[in-house]
């Protein structure tokens, strides 16, 4: 793990200095305690460490990851965790990264399935489970509006994410169609202000 003043000495790009990469084990643990805090819902917690705590990515950046990482096949998180792991360690760090994401939720899960299978018609579990959806749907609307502040000054990006909103949250279209059609609009619309 990174010491604190060296989050503060980032290069143009936003990167760890070159002599201070991260570690395989840090990678490892991060991605560990992610899983372990994200009782609901991962994204706000991997916000939460790699950004506020840890440092390792602006919030500008996880953004951006999050949404490549949510453009390719597989679970979010741990496209996250590949992707930031071969960028710091290459393969044996994408390794880390995931193993540190995936292992210890199911090792803590596998007891609870079982718990779960001979109680799953108790009311009182039915609440509590419910409960916790609604608390991880409060944590991914506040990351989602986290995240969307990065973009406040510019309302092109806004107006993307809320036609992305409507298109998939309200009218239920298809993921893909509406990234094949918002991708290239947001692209081009990105190069422009680049410009």
């Amino acid at each position: 793990m990174e010491a604190p003043e060296a989050m503060d000495r980032r290069d143009a790009r936003g990167e760890p200095p070159s002599g201070r990469s991260l570690t395989v084990g840090a990678l490892f643990l991060a991605f560990a305690e992610i899983s372990l805090s994200s009782f609901g819902g991962a994204i706000a917690w991997a916000r939460r460490i790699l950004v506020e705590r840890r440092g390792w990515l602006t919030d500008r950046q996880f953004a951006q990851l999050l949404g490549l990482c949510q453009a390719v096949p597989g679970p979010n998180l741990v496209n996250l965790a590949i992707f930031l792991g071969t960028r710091h360690r290459g393969a044996p760090g994408a390794v880390a990264a995931c193993m540190g994401f995936l292992l210890p939720p199911l090792v803590a899960l596998l007891p609870l399935g079982i718990l779960y299978a001979q109680g799953a018609h108790v009311g009182a579990v039915r609440d509590g489970l419910r409960g916790v959806a609604i608390a991880a749907a409060g944590l991914l609307l506040a990351s989602g509006i986290k995240m969307a502040l990065q973009y406040r000054r510019e309302p092109w990006a806004l107006a993307m994410g809320a036609l992305a909103f409507l298109a998939v949250g309200v009218l239920h279209w298809p993921l893909l169609a509406v990234m094949l059609v918002l991708a290239p609009c947001s692209i081009a619309l990105a190069w422009r202000q680049a410009a």
